[in-house]
């Protein structure tokens, strides 16, 4: 239970609201911090625009918030943050552990810049087994989500999709996701290689088919034993048979198989799922390095760059908060003696129901592998300095010396670029992309199909999807389309003076509007009468190029998969005997001309409802036509 309190917290700003100087911010300040509570919970800081730059959780809020005001030991980065607070907020929490599940959510909600992001993470497969189906499917996934068991990450020179022919060869398993009814189905082309006894076309039990899933887990599982033999004995099979290409696909497995044993530790317990995090810092920048370990073996390691305003154990406890909503949570965590185990452990107990052992330890391999990690960390926080002030270069500081160039309102943090795509008239979209900090958001990203605009009509496109756009504002759907500071048009002084007419007609204000066109690169903007034209190698422009060229990438992606869907459903309806239904089928399988052409027989003849004669049909008539 969260208790807001609302009557210290005067903060929810207008945009278009004037501010006092910097010295009342602190007058404020200095009273509000007189009034802090002894509670734990989470505190919000806000800059002069009222954008939230800064979430944090404390254990005694009234101690941790006014120790950024009071004391004179502060980091460049720390320091920093507190000269852009023009207010702050908090929320009083029951416990710690609420505080920082609640810190969590709000740093996904807000992406404060002086907090610590996940920008440069990287979701590994796993392998997926819907434990709770008749005939449980083994495939590849990234999300983990309740309901299913799921094995690795796969990383470090181990393909996944190697791993899951493994099984697939070895215990004869299902890797497809169709779906089994009571009629039976005619089996594909997995069942006539071996690969699959087919339990959609019923020729194999439930409780059969459990115990192959259930020795493919065991192997999943670390369990080894028996599969290479397994394999050896299927390459002879197949080699005796003249099926060359399925005994070279065996003997390949067999090497994977080698790859994998390499990489166990040895003198790791084989039952120990752990994670090694090490967190380094020179008080400016700092790096996370991450050795992931399943079942004793290293299945490789992840470093993240980071920019923070936290002390070391805060910083790491909110890293670890972050990295865990997204990534399977191990049975133990290794880590430094400066991070808050204690708190971790309830954590993952109370909000993901995981006994998660968090320890550091003195001597031994796992102190072996906690220096590997810090080893790991701060040579890449070594190397990447230099390539971490060039990015902020080429992201914040572009985007505060685009305020001053070209006299924009407010400091453009989020920023919306359009574009419209057609081949004349035909199939036209329009897309939206977001940079946050000069930085690509592409959670953010949306796509818009023109339904009003007859014809090659770029302005009324614009037009169209700005006004669908700005509809959002000021409705429940603003907390998924916050407003942007500003909008950036693909395009010249046309387009431009078109997005203002919807602007004007909406009433739409606070938000700075620009358009940039390719030929010579000039920037338009309603301030000045002439467009501006940069240097060429100033940052600025290439950001603005590559936030535009983002938004005309997106569009004819969009665009793309529209007119190739249309044209090859065009294409199908002409061939006899392929209906809608059928037509359906073929663009799900294949979805696209090209690797319909290339399809065998076997492969055509796979899809529902084609089978063998229809598939002769439509072969023929590729040969023929194409």
């Amino acid at each position: 239970m969260l208790f807001f309190i609302a009557n210290c917290a005067e903060v929810l700003y207008n945009r278009g609201s004037k501010f006092v100087d910097s010295i009342q911010y602190m007058n404020e300040i200095q009273e509000k911090l007189k009034l802090l509570p002894d509670d734990p919970g989470v505190y919000i800081m806000l800059d002069k625009d009222g954008n939230v730059i800064y979430v944090g959780k404390a254990r005694v809020l009234k101690n941790r918030v006014r120790q950024y005001f009071h004391s004179t030991l502060k980091t460049e980065k720390v320091a920093a943050m507190v000269s852009n607070i023009a207010d702050f907020y908090y929320i009083i929490t029951k416990s710690e552990i609420d505080a920082l599940s609640l810190e969590n959510n709000l740093i996904k909600k807000y992406k404060p810049k002086y907090n610590i992001l996940l920008k440069d993470d990287k979701t590994y497969p796993y392998i997926k087994v819907s434990v709770t189906e008749q005939y449980p499917t083994f495939t590849v996934s990234r999300k983990l989500k309740k309901g299913s068991k799921y094995f690795g990450p796969y990383m470090g020179g181990v393909r996944v999709s190697d791993v899951l022919e493994i099984v697939n060869i070895a215990f004869g398993v299902r890797t497809c996701t169709t779906a089994i009814g009571a009629k039976p189905k005619k089996p594909c082309l997995n069942y006539h290689i071996h690969r699959c006894p087919a339990p959609c076309a019923h020729y194999i039990t439930p409780e059969e088919y459990n115990e192959r899933v259930k020795a493919a887990m065991r192997f999943l599982d670390g369990d080894d034993s028996g599969v290479e033999n397994l394999l050896r004995e299927k390459m002879a099979q197949y080699a005796e048979a003249e099926e060359f290409e399925l005994a070279l696909d065996c003997r390949n497995k067999l090497e994977m198989l080698s790859k994998i044993a390499l990489k166990r530790i040895t003198a790791l317990n084989r039952d120990i799922n752990a994670d090694v995090v090490a967190y380094v810092s020179n008080n400016m920048y700092a790096a996370v390095n991450v050795l992931i370990t399943r079942r004793g073996i290293m299945q490789g390691a992840s470093t993240f760059a980071l920019e923070n305003a936290q002390s070391d154990g805060d910083a790491l406890t909110s890293f670890l908060s972050q990295y865990y909503s997204r990534h399977q949570i191990p049975d133990e965590l290794i880590v430094q003696d400066f991070c808050e185990s204690a708190l971790l452990e309830e954590f993952f107990r109370t909000t993901y129901n995981k006994n998660v052992t968090v320890l550091t330890p003195k001597q031994g391999v796992r102190r072996q592998l906690l220096d590997m990690a810090e080893s790991n960390a701060t040579e890449y926080l070594e190397k990447s300095i230099d390539k971490i002030r060039h990015k902020e270069d080429m992201t914040v500081n572009a985007c505060k010396r685009l305020q001053e160039i070209l006299g924009l309102s407010r400091y453009p943090r989020r920023m919306e670029c359009y574009d419209i795509s057609n081949i004349s008239g035909v199939d036209k979209v329009g897309s939206m992309v977001v940079f946050i900090d000069g930085e690509a958001d592409r959670s953010s990203y949306r796509r818009f199909r023109i339904k009003t605009v007859e014809g090659a009509n770029d302005f009324a496109s614009l037009q169209e999807v700005l006004t669908r756009r700005l509809a959002k504002l000021g409705t429940e759907e603003e907390e998924n389309f916050p407003q942007p500071d500003l909008v950036i048009i693909d395009g010249g002084k046309g387009q431009l003076s078109a997005v203002k007419e919807i602007f004007d007609r909406t009433g739409v204000e606070n938000i700075d509007l620009i358009s940039l066109a390719k030929r010579e690169e000039e920037i338009f903007t309603l301030n000045a009468k002439d467009s501006i034209l940069l240097d060429k190698r100033d940052y600025c422009l290439q950001m603005l190029q590559r936030i535009r060229d983002e938004a005309h990438r997106f569009a004819i992606t969009f665009f793309r998969n529209i007119h190739s869907k249309r044209s090859l459903t065009s294409l199908l309806a002409e061939i006899p005997g392929v209906g809608k239904i059928k037509r359906r089928a073929l663009l799900e399988k294949f979805g696209s001309i090209d690797r319909m052409m290339r399809a065998d027989i076997k492969e055509l003849a796979a899809v529902e409802g084609i089978g063998e004669n229809l598939a002769n049909v439509i072969k023929k008539y590729f040969e023929e036509e194409l």
